[in-house]
């Protein structure tokens, strides 16, 4: 009998292993319906989906090992990273997909929200989080709409050897800004943005990767927090922060 274990757990979703299969349990079954449909338009190795019920995805392990963790340095050689840029090119060049994410009126706002709860909460010092908010600003300027994974952390992708094997965690699948995938990719890693810039073309935008850098660490640390997590581990999200100060 395949043993069952948990891979994530809070109050928005559960993701349970049994064997070669992942079970992903959710309160919203419209987030897993776009799952789904992203997948299937996604021009890079996904998960094979194997089923779905209005509250439960299916779907079927990628061979490999994830790229690394947050926190840790990676394991991967150059020439992975090199494939795993390659690979989120050509997911930024597909056709657009339907659904659209937020205006930047409402990242602002989310990110006015988020500092002002993390001074207020005396979580981090004033001064740490309004420099890092003001170079979180960085992230509002003109840019063209790309298919984007938008929550292409480390752990979502998987390689075998320099080969990519899957990408997995579509939920946040949609149109915009591709630096934001590079930045969350590199999270915590930055030194290993030249090599992910090898497959991927290194005509991007560096200030505006630097940018969502502070942004995705400003506006992630409450819910990390409040869900059991603690971006105060050292190589998370503090301390990417805290490297901006010192920049």
């Amino acid at each position: 009998m395949d043993e069952v274990s948990v891979v994530v757990a809070h109050s928005e979703r559960v993701t349970l292993r049994v064997g070669d299969v992942f079970l992903k349990v959710d309160g919203d079954g419209a987030r897993l319906e776009v799952e789904a449909a992203v997948m299937g338009l996604a021009p890079v190795p996904t998960p094979e989906v194997l089923w779905r019920q209005p509250s439960v995805l299916a779907i079927g392990a990628v061979p490999g090992r994830a790229l690394g963790v947050l926190g840790e340095p990676s394991w991967a050689s150059a020439q992975a990273w090199a494939a795993a840029g390659a690979a989120v090119r050509e997911l930024h060049e597909a056709p657009l997909p339907p659904w659209t994410g937020r205006s930047d009126a409402e990242i602002a706002a989310e990110l006015e929200g988020e500092c002002e709860w993390l001074i207020a909460n005396d979580v981090l010092p004033a001064e740490l989080v309004r420099r890092n908010q003001e170079l979180a600003s960085g992230v509002f300027r003109p840019w063209t709409p790309a298919f984007i994974h938008g929550d292409l952390q480390i752990t979502h992708i998987f390689v075998d050897g320099d080969e990519v094997t899957g990408i997995i965690d579509w939920s946040e699948g949609r149109q915009g800004d591709p630096m934001f995938d590079l930045a969350v990719l590199t999270l915590g890693h930055a030194e290993r943005l030249p090599d992910l810039l090898a497959g991927y073309g290194h005509d991007v935008d560096h200030d505006a990767i630097r940018a969502w850098w502070s942004l995705r660490s400003l506006t992630a640390a409450r819910w990390l927090i409040e869900h059991g997590f603690n971006p105060n581990d050292p190589g998370c999200e503090f301390d990417v922060l805290r490297g901006k100060l010192s920049a």
